[in-house]
């Protein structure tokens, strides 16, 4: 089979090491990939938003399966694009609908779709700049901390947490007054949820749905989760405290009023559901949906995942995921994520990467890399998520802080921290 993977970063690079792995797949293109994706097949030069441009490549090079692994694509419809052109509408796409997106696209489309599935989430209520004047009189009547998220992709910056009420109402004007563009046009207040967070993903054929192996991110810049909030440092798979009684709760209150819920809707749905979780005193309620896997729980998620990814893929196309028994590997993963310095502010590209070749025992994902001139360069705030396996995920921790700090390059920062809080849990 001929696939062609959308994306280029550390979670495309697991995709791609997976499809590599894969005796059915053929041939996989990545567009626009990295320096790591290079490695498992052939980086094509487009932009995942140009649809026009897919369209002919894929015509040309009688590509057979599309696998989208941002969510801009998918917000922007590249399901529906193929699904009703003529020349297209044979080749199946791992995503969801534009409709079935809107559930990481829009957050009041997602809170009001968990309402009328009774799913677990914070009480909220949404504002325009209409309501500007309403919204800053519920911020008055609003327990601190205060949750404002604005309503469309932006860029993972959208979603604040505060404690000062006179900075939520700042905030809050900011974010309706064009902060974040037409991202903040809504802007969704919510109750803070006061927990542990985990994360949970679910593949999904439309009909049937399996469920993938648990992972935790850390988001912090700082050590002990603090600073700023990035785009992530690092993840851990499985997670300690997510046990049989937590994921019986998560698949009967969460997992199948979604899948139900997008079934009673119509909605057409076919890929993945990332479900952002936090336990409140051992019960689970959703933060948010994703439409895609996340970043970077796939590069210890799909390192767990023994199954071959290129069937998964023709099951979720083919609607015959219920005949799929997902295989996990028991021990645990972790990744550390390097990044340049000075992420998640302002930061420099161009850096060239020392001592990549000399790496053991741990799987390099690409995240922001570039190859010129014979040498790999930085060319993000996130450059490299180095994932470990160890009976437990301190000894994997120990292993990926190893490499590293044999890895180098300018303004090299990591978290040596990753996954553990959960060591004081005592699970």
């Amino acid at each position: 089979m001929k696939i062609l993977l959308l994306g280029g970063g550390g979670r495309e690079h697991a995709f791609a090491y997976k499809f590599q792995e894969s005796p059915f797949c053929e041939q996989l293109f990545i567009a626009p990939g990295n320096a790591g994706t290079a490695e498992c097949g052939t980086n094509v030069n487009l932009n995942p938003n140009d649809f026009p441009a897919l369209k002919a490549f894929v015509l040309e090079n009688e590509i057979e399966m599309v696998v989208v692994g941002p969510e801009e694509p998918l917000v922007r419809g590249i399901f529906d694009f193929f699904g009703t052109d003529e020349a297209l509408e044979h080749i199946p796409v791992i995503g969801p609908s534009q409709e079935g997106a809107q559930l990481e696209g829009s957050k009041a489309f997602a809170k009001a779709f968990m309402a009328g599935q009774n799913i677990p989430t914070a009480d909220y209520q949404e504002f325009t700049a209409e309501t500007l004047d309403k919204g800053l009189d519920f911020l008055d009547k609003t327990t601190t901390p205060i949750v404002l998220k604005a309503d469309g992709l932006a860029a993972g910056k959208g979603v604040l947490i505060l404690e000062d009420r006179e900075e939520a109402k700042k905030e809050f004007r900011a974010m309706l007054g064009g902060k974040f563009g037409d991202a903040g046009a809504r802007v969704v207040v919510e109750s803070f949820l006061d927990g542990i967070e985990f994360s949970v993903f679910v593949l999904t054929d439309g009909r049937d749905y399996k469920i993938l192996p648990v992972a935790k991110d850390y988001k912090r810049i700082g050590e002990g989760d603090t600073g700023l909030n990035t785009g992530g440092m690092g993840a851990v798979s499985p997670v300690n405290f997510v046990d049989d009684k937590m994921m019986e709760k998560v698949e009967k209150r969460i997992i199948i009023p979604t899948i139900k819920g997008l079934q009673q809707r119509d909605i057409i749905y076919q890929g993945f559901i990332f479900i952002g979780l936090i336990s409140v005193g051992g019960e689970p309620f959703v933060i948010e949906y994703n439409c895609r896997m996340g970043d970077p729980e796939t590069e210890v998620v799909f390192p767990r995942l023994k199954n071959d990814l290129t069937e998964l893929m023709v099951a979720t196309a083919n609607g015959t995921l219920s005949e799929i028994t997902i295989e996990q590997d028991p021990r645990a993963a972790t990744t550390i994520m390097l990044v340049s310095g000075g992420y998640p502010e302002a930061y420099e590209k161009g850096k060239v990467i020392h001592h990549l070749a000399g790496i053991k025992d741990s799987k390099v994902f690409h995240a922001g890399t570039k190859i010129e001139n014979n040498q790999v360069l930085t060319n993000g705030g996130r450059v490299l998520a180095i994932t470990s396996f160890g009976n437990d995920f301190t000894e994997a921790l120990a292993i990926s802080k190893d490499n590293a700090k044999q890895i180098d390059f300018e303004g090299k920062y990591f978290r040596g921290d990753i996954g553990m809080d959960l060591a004081a849990l005592n699970c």
